[in-house]
């Protein structure tokens, strides 16, 4: 199955089966894979016998609302969030990125968001791999964001995050880099806030990374799987 079902699957285990895709190279490919989901996942018979007659036998449907919205080919991470504003409407929403698997606890994050009261809450991990780097302060504060340098090993942006409506407000258009000016000046205004994961997480940035997710999966052993 692909990474953005194991992502989909981790929300779905808490209670959250409403997703929207910002999706853009490709999206065809994703518009196509959910499309024919049962195909995907069930024992399927094509009798050519009886006028091309299909049946799918053991379906197996997830309770899922799935809008899959081309944000273009070449738009910037802000940019593709702010073109599902008319899908999101004036509530807050949950986001993450497509190529990694964590064992968050999704609502406990959102409870975390909740008490805080910020635009933004992001969930941190320690990592060798150099993402976003977070200073956080006192009670999970973060003082200040910066992408990465190549001696960083410190908290990072791992996604997962709790957004209110008026993040709208911080980004302007398809050039918009999600991870530079908006979550900048979050930081600087105190209205972005670190939920602390000590557990799993993975991104699959490259083969190896792949590899590696594909080896604990076929083991039985995937941290990420919760359901």
């Amino acid at each position: 199955m692909p990474i953005l079902w194991h992502i989909m699957k981790g929300y779905s285990a808490y209670g959250h089966n409403e997703f929207i895709i910002c999706a853009g190279y490709k999206q065809h490919v994703i518009k196509d894979w959910f499309a024919n989901y049962y195909y995907h996942t069930s024992d399927v018979t094509f009798d050519f016998t009886k006028e091309n007659h299909t049946i799918v036998h053991r379906r197996n449907a997830e309770p899922w609302k799935v809008t899959v919205v081309d944000t273009g080919l070449h738009t910037m991470t802000g940019g593709r969030i702010k073109r599902i504003q008319q899908y999101i409407g004036d509530e807050p929403f949950l986001l993450t990125y497509g190529d990694g698997v964590c064992d968050v606890n999704i609502n406990d994050l959102i409870k975390f968001h909740q008490a805080n009261g910020k635009i933004a809450t992001l969930t941190a991990v320690i990592q060798k791999q150099q993402k976003g780097i977070l200073d956080i302060g006192i009670k999970g504060a973060v003082r200040s964001f910066r992408e990465k340098k190549s001696d960083d090993g410190v908290a990072i942006n791992a996604g997962f995050m709790v957004l209110q409506p008026e993040i709208f407000d911080y980004l302007d258009g398809d050039d918009t880099i999600f991870e530079a000016t908006p979550l900048e000046r979050l930081a600087d205004e105190g209205q972005l806030m670190s939920f602390r994961h000590s557990g799993f997480w993975q991104c699959m940035d490259s083969l190896r990374e792949k590899n590696l997710l594909e080896n604990l999966w076929n083991s039985g052993e995937a941290p990420w799987k919760n359901w």
